[in-house]
């Protein structure tokens, strides 16, 4: 090393066999899944290594091998950093590189578990009904040529592998924040494998497993000021080190078609039900969050914590949990949701946690069906005042627009950004009008919906009138 210039983190590559290829190496993997399989290795031994996939960029991979794919993940407490060492990789691929190298891995007789963290966005289908956007132009190219670009042309074509080598299929493990999001996979893997092989949907129909699962653990994205803390305070330079709070949960349900790790050796939660944890989660976890994210942004706060630290959003969000989430949950076995709250808002508060407002804004055209709709339409048909979560609808709307209550450009990340600025008129009902007839975001319990489109309408023409933070402090002290 030049002189003056820490040493890089590095380790000697496992020779080991992996037992499972995840698509979607991002910072959350990393922080969470990989972190419980580590332990679960140290707990019980077994060849569970895991081959990542980039399905996009090869950055991940050119962090990660210099290193012999080993990382530092963070946890970040609200009295300190805690650093450990995760060495649980055994390769990095890059699908637009060599897409027959990733089903190679996918379809070796050793890998026994595919999982999958590729943002909702990723799985190519329709958020309002769950069933495979067959327009999408990944999966036309998928159709066309049996080297796939999509996250379910990579499970179809490796099952259809498996299948004609005599191979019994893996498990597809997805770890995102879709509900019951084994079913929603299976049912686009389905739709896209009987488009290519009617017999070959036969086969995955009857053989496979797609277990459903919840994930928690709030990371957020590395800076270089994180960087650079974390060579101060161990003289080792990581460009691949994680971030993440010191809370965590997985809940899988315990159908897999072959062996997995010893997971619920190291703390995961299996059981035979996921929906009410990932009801749970989803709604109060990831539907506040997005609520905050989207009004706490319009009112310039910059982080979750920043945004919860005002008053008249820490009283918003109460609200939101008590008033109009709560009541249209089913706890989960022994949980007290008025507890699981308070504990989401002591997270939310952990100044050590700098998770934007505007990373946790992207892709709100997927995010939001399942997230918000589901509970402002049961929350509807059972004549609760829904108000705050439509202000968070309406939040999202004017964010989408473009432009921030001062007219400066906001960079909108979304699939659909360009149709969604295209619906933004100066009149609130007109604007609403055009969002409700979206029918790829909008389910059609909202969309026909004459006294949600009302309220609505006038929650929208209240922040364009009054502004993010005097709408929100209007619900919070209702």
């Amino acid at each position: 090393m030049e002189a003056g210039l820490p040493d890089r983190l590095h380790r000697e590559p496992s020779s080991a066999s992996a037992g499972i290829v995840h698509l979607g190496l991002g910072a959350f993997f990393r922080a969470h899944g990989a972190v419980y399989v580590a332990e679960a290795m140290e707990a019980e031994g077994g060849d569970w290594g895991i081959i990542g996939v980039s399905l996009q960029s090869p950055g991940t991979r050119d962090r990660l091998k210099p290193q012999g794919w080993a990382y530092t993940a963070v946890e970040l407490g609200p009295d300190g950093e805690t650093p450990r060492i995760v060495e649980v990789l055994r390769d990095v691929l890059v699908a637009p590189e060599d897409a027959r190298a990733v089903l190679d891995a996918m379809a070796a007789p050793t890998t026994h578990i595919v999982s999958l963290t590729v943002t909702e966005k990723g799985y190519c289908h329709e958020p309002a009904t769950g069933r495979l956007n067959r327009d999408h132009p990944d999966i036309r190219h998928d159709l066309r040529i049996p080297l796939p670009k999509s996250a379910p042309g990579f499970l179809v074509r490796a099952l259809q592998a498996r299948r004609d080598a005599g191979h019994p299929p893996f498990t597809v493990l997805c770890c995102d924040n879709l509900p019951e999001n084994g079913r929603v996979v299976r049912g686009v893997v389905l739709d896209l494998a009987r488009l290519i092989d009617p017999a070959l949907a036969d086969w995955i129909e009857s053989e496979g497993a797609f277990p459903s699962t919840m994930v928690d653990r709030i990371a957020p994205a590395t800076t270089d000021a994180d960087l650079d803390r974390l060579e101060a305070a161990t003289g080792i330079r990581d460009d691949a080190a994680v971030m993440h709070e010191p809370f965590r949960q997985w809940v899988i349900e315990d159908d897999f078609c072959g062996p997995r790790p010893a997971f619920e050796k190291v703390g995961v939660e299996m059981v035979a039900d996921v929906t009410p944890f990932e009801h749970m989660k989803l709604r109060m976890l990831n539907g506040t969050h997005s609520s905050l994210a989207y009004l706490g942004y319009l009112a310039g706060h910059e982080t979750i914590a920043e945004t919860i630290a005002d008053p008249v959003f820490s009283n918003f969000v109460r609200r939101l949990w008590r008033d109009e989430i709560i009541p249209v949950l089913t706890p989960p076995p022994g949980v007290d949701l008025a507890g699981y709250a308070d504990a989401l808002h002591d997270r939310y508060a952990n100044p050590g946690i700098r998770h934007r407002t505007w990373q946790i804004a992207m892709d709100g055209s997927q995010k939001l069906p399942q997230r918000i709709f589901g509970t402002i339409a049961e929350g509807r048909a059972a004549g609760r005042d829904m108000s705050g979560l439509t202000l968070a609808v309406a939040g999202w709307i004017r964010y989408v627009s473009g432009r921030d209550e001062k007219g400066k450009a906001i960079e909108v990340k979304d699939p659909l950004a360009d149709k969604l600025a295209a619906q933004w008129t100066d009149d609130p009902a007109n604007t609403v009008r055009n969002m409700l007839a979206l029918s790829e975001v909008f389910p059609a319990v909202l969309r026909d919906d004459d006294g949600f489109a009302r309220a609505l309408t006038e929650a929208l023409a209240g922040l364009i009138s009054d502004g993010a933070r005097a709408s929100v402090a209007r619900r919070g002290d209702a």
